[in-house]
């Protein structure tokens, strides 16, 4: 079995280094790099990037919009910032996950698998489910993890995808915040947490025609998220 490739970016050398001893520990082959000029390259063949947001030359945000214009691999966002607003910009731009430094390493390590085992499941070559799921003019093809609305393909991100499935899969069921994030991140939901909200509202962004007034994903006040079939 191939090793999983992760690519570290951050010009804190001893942050890259600490990361480095504990993904090669579990396994996984790494390469790091101090600052995100040569991002679009760096990325090739690499399953999975932890990105730092604060950096010079090109900072994280914009290395992460750079990676989304090439690929859906998965990207775990590091920054010294806990504010809520700095945390959805990252999840706005096409991060999978974020993570306020100081961090535990070992919590970065399961954030990775995670990630991982959620791209892999959701990738086209695994032994995915075979379930065509249409609702009106949305088609979603889980074994070659496509979408397309009105015929045309929508570029959604690992997680992104795994969210409208869960929600088209169960066709006027009413999820939950709470059970959509621990359906998808396999981790307990705090109140605090808007993560879920950020992903639906880039979800709407991706597939409604007036997001601000959906048609598939549906806001059940004081309750959650369906879709209606």
């Amino acid at each position: 079995m191939n090793k999983k490739h992760i690519l570290v970016v951050d010009d804190e050398k001893e942050i890259t280094d600490l990361i480095e001893i504990y993904l090669t520990t579990e396994g996984y082959e790494v390469s790091k790099r101090y600052d995100a000029t040569q991002i679009e390259k760096d990325i090739e063949n690499v399953d999975l990037v932890i990105l730092d947001i604060m950096m010079p030359k090109i900072n994280g945000l914009t290395a992460c919009q750079m990676i989304r214009e090439k690929a859906n691999i998965p990207i775990i966002m590091l920054s010294a910032k806990s504010a809520d607003a700095d945390k959805i910009i990252g999840l706005n731009l096409g991060a999978d996950d974020y993570m306020v430094k100081p961090f535990n390493p070992l919590e970065l390590v399961a954030r990775v698998k995670s990630q991982l085992r959620r791209y892999t499941t959701l990738n086209p070559g695994t032994e995915v489910s075979e379930d065509l799921i249409t609702i009106r003019d949305l088609v979603i093809d889980k074994k070659q993890h496509t979408v397309t609305i009105h015929s045309n393909p929508v570029a959604l991100t690992p997680t992104e995808f795994e969210i409208l499935s869960l929600l088209c899969s169960h066709p006027n069921v009413v999820f939950s915040m709470e059970e959509i994030f621990e359906s998808v991140w396999k981790e307990k939901y705090f109140d605090s947490n808007n993560t879920v909200m950020v992903h639906i509202r880039k979800l709407r962004e991706k597939i409604e025609k007036n997001p601000r007034y959906p048609e598939y994903i549906k806001t059940v006040w004081g309750v959650g998220y369906k879709v209606e079939k």
